[in-house]
């Protein structure tokens, strides 16, 4: 079990570095000084999580003393970043950076929820449920932006029912 333990955090490592990667190259592609800080805060957030992961995977593979989950920051609530700067004239882009977003989000949740249910070390069940809740928090936060953003293209294509 041990060694399906550790597999299972190597492979939440590649997620979140892939998340990581994901979210400085939206911070790169965004011109409004505002929401390229938000997406570089997401991307720090990822960065922490490798951390954790890192670390957790260091003590289970007896390399390193026990995780201190006190150290590990409780989720955010699902409004902690105010996207009202995004460009609404042209959401098409934030479209395709959230649709991605949403993607990798959904994956990472469901994963973490699967892990932290299946596993008999309560230290990973313990941070992977905290994890799950990360990630579920960027879900809903991007999700509801989302909404919006398909909303206002809709109605720019002329597709809005009204």
């Amino acid at each position: 079990m041990k060694k399906e333990t550790l597999g299972f955090i190597k492979q939440a490592i590649i997620s979140e570095i892939e998340g990581y990667e994901f979210y400085r190259m939206a911070a790169n592609q965004s011109e409004d000084a505002d929401i390229k800080k938000t997406f570089l805060e997401l991307a720090e957030e990822e960065r922490k999580h490798v951390v954790w992961l890192q670390d957790l995977h260091e003590q289970l593979d007896g390399k390193a003393k026990k995780l201190d989950l006190e150290m590990v920051d409780p989720p955010p609530s699902p409004d902690f970043f105010d996207w009202s700067k995004l460009d609404r004239e042209n959401p098409k882009t934030m479209l395709s950076v959230f649709g991605i977003a949403l993607q990798l989000e959904k994956a990472s949740f469901e994963f973490y929820h699967k892990v932290a249910e299946s596993s008999e070390d309560e230290t990973t069940k313990q941070l992977f449920s905290i994890l799950e809740a990360w990630e579920r928090a960027h879900y809903d936060t991007f999700n509801k932006e989302y909404q919006s953003l398909q909303d206002d293209w809709w109605s720019q294509q002329g597709f809005a029912p009204f």
